[in-house]
């Protein structure tokens, strides 16, 4: 997806890299390139403009997220990619007031270790 001058289309696409999981400036980030009026949290006057944001991400094999231990490596009963979906989507839904949006895990070489890429569809004005 792409943004043109010449689009006749009604929807936008914008994104971000977010550096760790936890990256909730970069979730503010691609929903302001999207032209959405964000500060800690999405302005309830956007919140019918977004479409749907969407993540991929990956824990950092290092075992840390800034300097913290992490164990989503060390689960035997539950896969890694279960944790950082559920972490990503925790920390998009606190930025957009809503839980809605799709996160996907294995985001190997599409950012940078234990980070990944966030994209907002929204409608435009």
């Amino acid at each position: 997806l792409g943004n043109s001058a010449r689009s006749t289309s009604g929807l936008a696409i914008s994104h971000a890299v977010m550096r760790d999981a936890i990256d909730a400036a970069a979730v503010r980030e691609a929903l302001r390139r999207a032209g959405l009026t964000v500060d800690c949290e999405l302005a309830p006057a956007d919140r019918g403009r977004l479409v749907n944001v969407f993540a991929k991400c990956e824990p950092d094999s290092s075992g840390q997220t800034r300097g913290r231990r992490h164990v989503m490596f060390d689960d035997s009963d539950i896969n890694y990619t279960r944790h950082i979906r559920g972490v990503v989507n925790a920390v998009i839904a606190s930025v957009i007031g809503d839980p809605m949006c799709y996160v996907s895990a294995g985001a190997e070489h599409q950012g940078p270790p234990g980070g990944g890429v966030v994209a907002v569809l929204a409608t435009v004005r």
